[in-house]
């Protein structure tokens, strides 16, 4: 029977929808996004990302490690009027410096625009240091996009421990949304420059108790060699490199993405 009902949860986490979802649609178009931001669409595919996911308007969806907010500008407008936007970084009363700053952005962000972030509820995702993100059992979606990469450099045993903590706040039949960048299979795994191996992801998120329920190539990019001496960070839109070989790691563009679907097992 608990098969049965993994096999039902993974089904519906897959399906593709009926039919367009103009209301995110909208929310991609709007006039209201930073300029720069909604330059970067063809190469973040932000509406067959979160298609894929399965997003609804109706859900609560936990946005972890928003950054400077590129997809909050999506999702807050979008889930504003039927459902509930969480994004949980780093806390404005943080011990550290850096993380501080980035809480503190992040503050200015959400008040800089009432009307589209006016409802956006704040939680705190400070790995491994403090967890606060949601209630237990409480969220529809939780969503990250080239984060995980991030929390690897404490080991194995504390990135357990930070899926874990988001395991907890998914409801039963929930999902958990990664994008990151991705190292070939056969690279060994290293100082990978912020490449990670799909597997990998794979292997710990179900640790914890997630199930994949299917993966997408829409973020691939076959031209991207993830060989680079600066790492990720050399292609754009960081481009570390400046001007040295520009217009070759323009050619080249974002890097190539894992895009993957877990659920919480019913």
């Amino acid at each position: 029977m608990k098969r049965l009902i993994l096999a039902l949860a993974v089904a519906a986490a897959t399906m593709p929808a009926a039919h367009a979802d103009d209301a995110l649609k909208a929310a991609i178009a709007s006039k209201e996004r930073t300029p720069a931001n909604a330059a970067r669409d063809p190469a973040r595919h932000p509406y067959e990302t979160l298609t894929f996911f399965g997003i609804k308007p109706t859900m609560t969806v936990v946005e972890l490690a928003p950054g400077g907010g590129w997809y909050t500008e999506i999702l807050a407008p979008y889930l504003r009027d039927k459902g509930k936007l969480i994004v949980a970084g780093e806390s404005p009363d943080s011990p550290n410096a850096g993380a501080k700053r980035y809480a503190d952005n992040l503050t200015k962000k959400l008040a800089s625009n009432p009307a589209m972030f006016g409802k956006v509820q704040r939680g705190v995702f400070e790995p491994p240091r403090a967890y606060d993100i949601a209630a237990p059992d409480s969220v529809d979606m939780v969503v990250t996009f080239r984060n995980l990469h991030n929390w690897m450099a404490d080991g194995d045993d504390s990135l357990k421990k930070t899926l874990a903590e988001i395991y907890k706040v998914v409801k039963p039949g929930g999902v958990l949304g990664f994008e990151d960048h991705r190292l070939p299979a056969a690279r060994a795994a290293g100082s990978t420059g912020g490449y990670v191996h799909e597997a990998y992801v794979i292997k710990m998120a179900e640790s914890v108790g997630f199930k994949l329920a299917g993966k997408s190539e829409i973020n691939a990019n076959p031209k991207d060699t993830a060989d680079y001496p600066k790492g990720v960070w050399t292609l754009p839109p960081t481009l570390a490199n400046k001007d040295v070989d520009r217009d070759k790691y323009l050619a080249i563009g974002e890097s190539d993405r894992m895009t993957l679907k877990f659920v919480k097992p019913k």
